[in-house]
């Protein structure tokens, strides 16, 4: 038990702008993770040791219904963070954390026991440790090379592009797709009136994780499109999105379907501050769940990693609320959410000199066992915090899946939050079989999703 400790400790050594030097990839699997969290729990024992993640059925779960029964649903909260109180928590803040504690009196965290829910398939974590020993980035960061799919391309990260690339890469779907029959997604002004700004019925496949499909793109890593059903005047269109491993060689290929035009066609301008029409312009399309695109318009700095309260183990929040019990005036209901303490990467971003965005900095902290659920804050040219974006996750863990897509967005700038991917109203499915390529193309897409 002393020696856990003392390697805690000293792995965790955090520095606000230096890190330690980089563990060996013979560490994958003994000091840390197949996937390079810290193997060890923290020396206060406020964070476990990792033991594999979180694997037994629940009573009650009932497969392939589209929601997943919380396992820690009779937890209570250790203690409350509110305003009262948030400057003894600071140091475990982010920005945009203590700036909605601060503002709303009314708002509030509940921090509960931290699990290390994590669990990723054998055949993911084999191609995880296998790139640990690789040297899987190309272009100074900008691009990964494809002999890496399979597994997170990068589990002992030296650099902020190599974690951008995980959480761009990270196991979320599964070796399938994931899909949702209504995802909805609502925008709150600064009086607390909810409008509900979409309900799509989704798609998402990472073909990262589909190395047995001989037809896909090797370059390709995410592909997603999105049918929207509300508003009426919007019901019938089709967005996708297609990402690759060297966004310079193949940049993103966006395209949409208006049934008013009745084709398909391309839309080059869904990437980087484009907003997000249908998430009522409260996200842009560089920051779909924390991040997503090309790392070109930024410089990547890795920080370090840090312990931070982060949403986890939402299950409440995914699953176990009506629609209308999420929404406060200025934020989501406190209620509903789950914090625990968990070990992050931090990345902080920089605009590049001479590059156009309506950011000047963004920092990322992103799970160490996930590189999905995190917090992430945003800041305007002059300085003034902007946008902040919580996102929290479950443990789908009869598929072995750390899903996380779920989140709330608060706009600072505007005085306005929004609640996304909001899947209540008929769940999330998983589909372990791919798709084939010849159903993939977009108009294969419009005809067949455009006939339901």
């Amino acid at each position: 038990m002393k020696r856990q400790l003392a390697l805690s400790v000293a792995l965790l050594g955090f520095a606000a702008t230096t890190l330690a030097a980089a563990p060996d990839a013979q560490e994958l699997g003994k000091s840390l993770t197949p996937f390079g969290a810290i193997m060890a729990g923290n020396a206060e024992g406020t964070i476990p040791a990792y033991e594999g993640g979180y694997t037994k059925i629940p009573a009650g779960f009932k497969p392939d219904s589209g929601f997943w029964v919380d396992p820690f649903k009779d937890e209570k909260p250790l203690f409350r963070i509110d305003a009262k109180n948030v400057d003894k928590y600071a140091d475990k803040l982010s920005e945009g954390q203590k700036m909605m504690l601060k503002k709303f009196p009314d708002y509030y965290f509940d921090i509960f026991p931290t699990h290390r829910t994590t669990a990723y398939p054998k055949d993911v974590l084999e191609a995880t440790v296998r790139n640990g020993s690789a040297n899987c980035i190309l272009k100074d960061g900008l691009a990964v090379d494809p002999a890496c799919r399979g597994g997170l391309p990068f589990p002992l990260p030296k650099t902020g592009n190599e974690v951008m690339w995980n959480q761009q890469l990270r196991y979320r779907v599964g070796h399938g797709y994931s899909t949702t029959s209504s995802s909805n997604s609502w925008v709150v002004d600064a009086n607390g009136v909810v409008t509900k700004t979409a309900e799509q019925a989704t798609f998402e496949e990472a073909p990262w994780y589909q190395v047995a499909q001989a037809d896909r793109d090797p370059m390709m890593y995410s592909r997603v499109f999105s049918v929207n059903g509300y508003p009426a005047r919007r019901a019938g269109e089709v967005v996708g999105l297609n990402d690759y491993l060297d966004p310079e060689a193949k940049p993103r290929r966006s395209w949409s379907y208006s049934p008013g035009q009745r084709r398909v066609k391309l839309a080059p301008e869904f990437n980087y501050d484009t907003p997000v029409a249908s998430q009522g312009g409260v996200t842009l399309f560089d920051e779909l769940q924390m991040f997503s695109g090309a790392q070109d318009r930024f410089d990547y700095k890795l920080v370090g990693r840090k312990e931070m309260y982060i949403p986890y183990n939402a299950y409440k929040f995914y699953f176990d609320a009506k629609q209308e019990d999420q929404f406060m005036t200025h934020h989501a209901n406190p209620a509903l959410e789950r914090w625990e303490l968990h070990r992050v990467w931090v990345v902080e971003a920089t605009l590049k000199p001479g590059m156009r965005h309506v950011y000047g900095k963004r920092t990322y902290y992103l799970d160490e066992d996930t590189f999905g659920a995190g917090l992430y804050d945003a800041w305007d040219k002059s300085g003034a915090l902007y946008r902040s974006i919580f996102l929290g996750g479950i443990q789908m863990y009869d598929k072995t899946i750390p899903y996380n897509v779920k989140n709330v967005v608060y706009d600072f700038n505007k005085g306005m939050w929004a609640l996304l991917n909001d899947g209540l109203k008929g769940g999330y499915m998983i589909s372990d079989t791919p798709r084939s390529e010849r159903d993939m193309n977009a108009e294969a897409i419009v005809a067949k999703e455009t006939q339901r």
